[in-house]
Parts: C-alpha cells; structure tokens; sequence
C-alpha cells in the first residue's frame, strides 16, 4: 500500500540518514557532522595521483560501480564495456551495482561495497549529514534539465499553484525529492499543501497511469518515458524554474586515497564515454534502445534533454549544490548547516581532462 502524508520533511530524510549512518558505525565510518574535508591522502605533492605499479597490488582490485536508469553515461558504457577493458589493462575487474535511486549509493559507499557511481544533489547532502566518507568527483549535469513534475493525460492540473492538494509520487531523498519542494516553494505552497506518497520510480509509474498518485516528480528518463508512453504532460522542469540543481560522479573517500591511479582513469574512462555518447547520439540512442528494449524515439528525446559533461565543482556549482543544502535545512530536512563544499574533491577531474587532452 502506498504510504501518504502530509510533508515531514525532518521524518522523511531520517530513514535515509539513519539507514547511512548505522552503515557507516558498523564500517567504523563516522557516523554523525558533516565529512572530512579533502586530504592529499594518496597524492602526490603537487596534487596529482601517484600512479601505482599494477605488479605491485598484491591482489586484483575489484572497483564496484553504481547505475541506475536505463539511459545515460553509465549505462551505455556498461552496455559497451568501457569500463571493463580500461581497468583490465591495468589488472584490475569491474563489477556494476544497479539502484533505483541515488540514496540507496550511499549506504553501499558506507559499507564499502561501493567506489563510484553517479547520483543527484539531494543525495550528496543527505550522505554527508549521515556521515558517510565519501568525495564528490565532479559534476555530470547542470541539472536544469534533468528533473521534471510530470502529470497525467488530460490531467487538470495545469501550473503549480493547483498542487495543492493533490497526491505526488516522489522517492525520498532524491534529487527529484528536493526539486518538488523547491518548485511547490516557488508557486508559494508549503509541505502541508501536498500529499506526498513515497514512491520508487518503478512503483510510482504504475501510480501515475491508474490515477492513484496526481502527479510525479522524477528525473529522466522516466519522465519522457511517460510522455512517450502514455501521453503524461511535463507540469514543469528545472530549466522551466532555473533550479540549478548539479549532479555528481561520487567515490569512497577510502578508495580514492588507496587507488588514486585508479580514480583518475575512472574519471578519464566516463569522459571517453560521455564524448562518444554526445558525438554519436544517433548512434547511441539505437544501441540503448536495442539492449534496454525500449522505443528509440524515446531514448533520442532523453538524449536531447540531457547536456552531459564532465567538470571539476566550479565556484557556480558548489553555490547551486551549497543552496540546495541551505533549503533544505530552512525546511526542516536537515537537522543543521552543512558546509558542502568539505566533500567536493577536485584533484582527479582536473587530472584526468589534463591527460586526455594531452593524449595520455
């Protein structure tokens, strides 16, 4: 049965705090205030990896990954194997871990089942008030684009101010999670106007379709796949409101430090694929839709609404990232001030885009 409430924000959050901070004391990890702020742990002096002799691992390191959806950066390279053969040539295996949403990452980060994956903001923010050690590696999207309230075909609703009321899907804790606050903020609505049922992605497109929730927020590409699919409408979306609301490539703070090597070739692998991805949509829209088994029109839309990148956190995306902190804390989601830019690490983008360009 489908949980529905008025907006608790502080409850809400709780179960995903509380869920990565009894992960994190069970790893030994801290497990309360903000993160570690980033060290030169396995850098060089001038700030750059130590690249490690792979005959020197005593064993082959096995670097977890995580992904979700069925479109993006991520999942194509999984499909092509990226990933598999850049780290075979240095001795290391890949092993992909699939979640439905960013927060479920954190927990694996805590446990350290997990090294890298790619999630939303609100995530982030609720990982480090949770008291994983984790690093945000660089940014993958603006994210203007990337969340959306979709509503029903021939739904009533037709601006935001007519949310009140009515029944939205949304999965806690995501970046979906903070957007509808922030959007339902903006038309003047508080938490109590709403409805709000707790809904996965996969649980809360069936809700959508049988009329049991009003309206959905969530990112792509199941937003266009509603569309698509069903003829739902986009309500509103990030660059709709100018929420600028950054996504990120995260890593374990413990991996980082034993295999900086292995990071930055992380990091130098997702740009090959992501430069490939944006130069061959045609291309890499059919091969998706062929191996996810999806309509290729579909997957084209997602690819056009997507503006992928590969960046180190600039001045303007850690301010966008530390807002979204700062919202959520003046609603009563946060229990007190986080300073995000302590888990934002640099170091291996900037090494990483500096070898690629130099051929390396």
């Amino acid at each position: 049965m489908w949980k529905l409430s008025a907006w608790r924000p502080a409850a809400l959050l709780a179960a995903v705090l509380l869920a990565a901070a009894m992960t994190a004391c069970a790893q030994g990890q801290p497990s309360s205030g903000a993160a570690p702020g980033p060290s030169n742990g396995g850098a060089a002096p001038n700030g750059t990896a130590k690249p490690q002799d792979d005959a020197s691992r005593k064993e082959k390191v096995v670097v977890n990954i995580g992904v979700q959806g069925k479109t993006g950066i991520l999942p194509y390279a999984r499909e092509k194997q990226y990933f598999e053969k850049a780290f075979a040539k240095v001795g290391a295996e890949v092993k992909w871990n699939e979640f439905a949403s960013g927060p479920p990452h954190f927990e694996a980060l805590a446990a350290g089942r997990l090294d890298f994956g790619a999630t939303g903001g609100t995530p982030l923010i609720s990982g480090q008030t949770g008291g994983v050690d984790f690093r945000a590696i660089a940014v993958t999207t603006d994210g203007k684009k990337g969340n959306m309230i979709v509503i029903p075909k021939n739904s009533p609703i037709k601006e935001l101010k007519d949310l009140k009321g009515k029944k939205i899907a949304v999965a806690k804790g995501s970046s979906a999670y903070n957007f509808l606050y922030m959007a339902i903020d903006k038309a003047g609505l508080k938490g109590s106007d709403i409805k709000e049922i707790q809904l996965q992605p996969d649980e809360a497109r069936p809700a959508l379709d049988t009329g049991a929730v009003d309206a959905w927020s969530i990112w792509e590409p199941y937003a266009t796949t509603a569309v698509f699919q069903t003829g739902a409408g986009i309500l509103v979306s990030g660059q709709d409101l100018n929420i600028n609301a950054p996504s990120f490539l995260i890593a374990r703070t413990k991996f980082t430090k034993e295999y900086p090597d292995l990071t930055v070739l992380f990091l130098k692998t997702y740009e090959e694929a992501r430069k490939y991805y944006v130069e061959h949509a045609d291309e890499v829209a059919g091969d998706l839709a062929k191996a996810q088994k999806i309509d290729k029109a579909i997957v084209a839309e997602v690819l056009k609404n997507t503006e992928p990148i590969t960046s180190p956190v600039t001045p303007e995306f850690a301010k966008a990232h530390q807002e979204q902190a700062d919202f959520l804390l003046s609603v009563g989601a946060i229990p007190r001030k986080l300073d995000t830019s302590l888990v934002i690490d640099n170091r291996f983008v900037e090494q990483a885009l500096n070898e690629r360009k130099q051929g390396k």
